[in-house]
C-alpha cells in the first residue's frame, strides 16, 4: 500500500506563506511606530504593576473588516486618548481573527476580501499594514491571540494581548501568553468559568517549552521565561454578567489566595451586556462607580465600539456594506464612546503615578 494514503487524507491542497521574516522587511517598523509601541507596553505594565494608577481602556470594533474604517476610528481615538491622558491609557481594539462557536466568518487576516477566498498572505500584509499606521498615530494596540502562528508576523506592533473565552483553557495559549513580550489579559471561559481563567493566568507566569515558528518560518523550540504582566478578565458568560462588585471581591480573594496580584479588567460587552450593546454603557458606569468607591484591583476596562451603532451582515457584495458599521459583534456608536469616556474621566479621581 501506498504510504500517501496514510497523510492529507482531508486536505485539497496547501501552498507557502512568506516567512515573518520576510514580511517584517516588507513592512518595518519606523522610529515613531517603535517609540508609540514601547510606550505603550510599559504604561501598560506599569498600571499591571500598580507603579501607575491610571487605568487602561481597550476600545474598538469588535473586528476589523475596513482598513479605511480602522484609520479614521484610530485618528478619532488618537484625539480622545489625547484629552483624558491624565487619567485613562487608551488602547485600540484591533481584532483580526474571530473565534467561532461553529462556522462563520473568521477575520481579516483569514478572509481579508470577505469573499471566501482566504488569501491569508495579503490578510497578513493588510494587518501588519494596519498595525504600522495606528501605531504611527500614536496609538497602542491590542489583539487577541487566537492563531499560535500569527503573533510572528505582528508581535512586534502590539502593546496588549488577550487570550479569549475559548481558548483560555488551551495549553497552547496558556503557552503562547507566557513567552508573549506584551501584558496578557485572561478572559474567563463562555459559560462563566473564572477559574480557568486564573488557572492560565498561574501557568502563563511560568516557564513553558512549546513547538512554534521562529521569524524564518523555521519550525522550533522556544523556551519562555513566564509573562509577569498577566491580569484577569471578566466578561460575563453562562447567561450571567460578572463584573458586579461582589464578584469582583470573590476575584480578589481567590487571586490573594493563589499568590496572585489582584488586578482585574472588567470587558463591558459580550456575556456581561448580554450582547446587547445598548447596555455596554450600564456594565461600563458600573465599573467606573466601584472604581470611584475605592476598588483599586480594577485596572482596565475593555468596550467593543465602532464610528456608528449596530451590525450589519456580510453581503455578497462586500463593496455596498454601510460604512463604519460592525459585521461580527453588535457595538455602540462613535458618538456615545467619545461621550462615556469623558463622562469617566470627569467622574475619577486618581493621580498620573501612586
Amino acid at each position: 500500500m501506498n504510504t500517501r494514503n496514510l497523510i492529507d487524507t482531508h486536505i485539497e491542497s496547501s501552498h507557502l506563506l512568506p516567512s515573518p521574516a520576510e514580511l517584517i522587511d516588507k513592512l518595518p517598523v519606523s522610529d515613531t511606530a517603535t517609540e508609540a509601541i514601547f510606550q505603550g507596553r510599559q504604561a501598560i505594565a506599569d498600571i499591571v504593576n500598580g507603579h501607575d494608577a491610571r487605568k487602561f481602556i481597550v476600545v474598538g470594533p469588535c473586528s476589523i473588516h475596513d482598513v479605511d474604517v480602522a484609520l479614521d476610528y484610530a485618528q478619532r481615538l488618537k484625539k480622545l486618548a489625547d484629552r483624558v491622558a491624565d487619567k485613562f491609557l487608551i488602547v485600540m481594539r484591533v481584532y483580526f481573527e474571530k473565534p467561532r462557536t461553529t462556522v462563520g466568518w473568521k477575520g481579516l487576516i483569514n478572509d481579508p476580501f470577505l469573499d471566501g477566498s482566504f488569501h491569508i498572505e495579503k490578510g497578513l500584509f493588510i494587518a501588519r499594514q494596519l498595525l504600522l499606521r495606528i501605531a504611527e498615530i500614536g496609538l497602542p494596540s491590542g489583539i487577541e491571540a487566537l492563531d499560535p502562528v500569527t503573533p510572528q508576523y505582528m508581535s512586534d506592533l502590539i502593546s496588549w494581548s488577550a487570550i479569549g473565552a475559548r481558548t483560555i483553557e488551551s495549553q497552547t495559549h496558556r503557552e503562547m501568553a507566557s513567552g508573549l513580550s506584551v501584558p496578557v489579559g485572561m478572559k474567563n471561559g463562555t459559560d462563566g468559568n473564572i477559574r480557568v481563567a486564573l488557572d492560565a493566568l498561574e501557568a502563563s507566569r511560568s516557564p513553558h517549552h512549546f513547538l512554534g515558528l521562529n521569524p524564518n518560518g523555521q519550525v522550533s523550540v522556544f523556551r519562555t521565561k513566564g509573562n509577569p504582566f498577566g491580569h484577569i478578565i471578566l466578561r460575563g458568560g453562562g447567561g450571567k454578567p460578572n463584573y458586579d462588585a461582589e464578584t469582583v471581591k470573590w476575584v480578589e480573594a481567590q487571586m490573594a489566595e493563589r499568590g496572585l496580584s489582584k488586578r482585574i479588567v472588567i470587558d463591558c460587552s459580550h456575556g456581561n451586556s448580554n450582547k446587547d450593546h445598548t447596555k455596554q454603557m450600564v456594565v461600563f458606569n458600573d465599573v467606573i462607580q466601584q472604581v470611584v468607591d475605592g476598588d483599586s484591583s480594577i485596572i482596565g476596562l475593555m468596550l467593543e465600539s465602532n464610528l456608528f451603532p449596530g451590525s450589519q451582515p456580510i453581503c455578497e457584495h462586500p463593496e455596498e456594506l454601510k460604512y463604519g458599521v460592525s459585521i461580527t459583534d453588535k457595538c455602540i456608536g462613535w458618538e456615545e464612546t467619545e461621550s462615556l469616556i469623558m463622562a469617566a474621566y470627569e467622574r475619577i479621581k486618581i493621580p498620573v503615578a501612586v
